[in-house]
């Protein structure tokens, strides 16, 4: 059995409104980065997890993504696991 360590990003869906992401925006274009548009703001979260392979990890990484760490009906998220 080895160990992997997952890496998720959690962020809101694209469709929906950020205000957080636009009050971050907005403080970067008052600094002088007019330039910054389009920002969002999510959430990284790193875990580790025993598994006997990469697919296991993954499954493990799927299922805590989709039932705790995310909400789908706001966010969306995408991890990956690789070997500590």
């Amino acid at each position: 059995m080895a160990i992997y360590v997952i890496h998720a990003t959690v962020m809101p869906l694209e469709e929906l409104l950020d205000p957080q992401g636009k009050a971050v925006e907005r403080g970067l274009q008052a600094l002088g980065l007019e330039s910054a548009t389009s920002v969002r703001v999510g959430k990284q979260i790193r875990f580790q997890v025993q598994a006997d392979s990469q697919s296991e990890a993954e499954s493990m990484a799927d299922k805590a993504c989709g039932s705790l760490l995310s909400n789908a009906v706001m966010e969306y998220y995408v991890f990956r696991a690789e070997l500590a």
